[in-house]
């Protein structure tokens, strides 16, 4: 039995937060893996919708108390966790004031997209990989889901691909139809900036769209999958434009998907 480290990177997680599938795919995916011998991870942003109290998060102050630039600005990263009740996994909740307070996910109670998920986006993925670092802790692999972690595999090719926590850590770009038709403002590619980062590598976000996000999270991820039953033709074009060279899969929510996943985690690894 293989005996991996794996990061689980995603937007929500039940029972805490659930307003796509990826809540529960996140919430099975860890803990088969766990019960196979697997060290696990999560990390999801702590959005105000999450009830504290209820949850019984708490913050840990070992881990908070960093500053994550996005552009020009650097903002205060707290870190909580939580237990999954029933469950022998715990849950690290990346927050800060200006970004999870609201008591919304993506879009404000007018159905309008905020338009600083693109910070949001940048804080989470930063705010992830400094807490693992806090941690001490080396995934052997980082599992991001969904479009708010798409810049996570470009910072493991380039800021962090000689640190001693993530240098052999292979990533995995899970895609979801949670496609959203906002174009960003501002300089997005001054904002997702990082050391050992030229900014031609950033070209997929000069659209400032939904497909951009994607396009980066597949470029730079180690191996991408998808789900026929969870994506639709705007994602099915993006998958076929994927490098001929990048291991692209379909791993549909069925009897064996967990066995799909496991074999995967082997043969990125092993």
């Amino acid at each position: 039995m293989s005996q991996y480290k794996i990061l689980y990177v995603a937007n929500e997680i039940n029972p805490f937060l659930q307003t796509t599938e990826v809540a529960d795919f996140v919430r099975a995916l860890p803990q088969a893996m766990q019960e196979r011998g697997m060290e696990i991870r999560i990390l999801v942003p702590r959005f105000g919708l999450i009830n504290e109290r209820k949850n019984r998060l708490h913050e840990v102050v070992r881990l908070s108390g960093i500053n994550i630039a996005v552009g020009d600005e650097e903002k205060p990263l707290i870190i909580k966790v939580a237990s999954i009740p029933n469950a022998k996994l715990q849950v690290y909740f990346i927050d800060n004031e200006d970004y999870f307070h609201r008591k919304s996910v993506f879009f404000d109670k007018e159905e309008k997209f905020h338009e600083d998920n693109d910070e949001r986006a940048i804080f989470f993925c930063k705010g992830v990989l400094e807490t693992v670092k806090k941690l001490g802790w080396a995934p052997d692999i980082v599992h991001c889901n969904d479009w708010m972690t798409s810049f996570i595999p470009l910072y493991l090719k380039t800021t962090y691909k000689n640190d001693p926590i993530f240098k052999d850590a292979k990533s995995i770009y899970n895609i979801y139809g949670n496609s959203f038709d906002h174009k960003f403002q501002g300089n997005l590619i001054n904002k997702a900036m990082m050391m050992d980062i030229d900014e031609s590598m950033l070209d997929h976000l000069l659209t400032a769209d939904y497909e951009g996000f994607v396009k980066l999270g597949m470029e730079y991820a180690d191996a991408v999958i998808s789900s026929k039953a969870e994506v639709g033709d705007k994602i099915d074009q993006l998958i076929s434009a994927a490098p001929k060279d990048k291991k692209v899969e379909t791993i549909q929510k069925d009897d064996n998907y967990l066995d799909s996943y496991y074999n995967l985690y082997n043969e990125l690894v092993g």
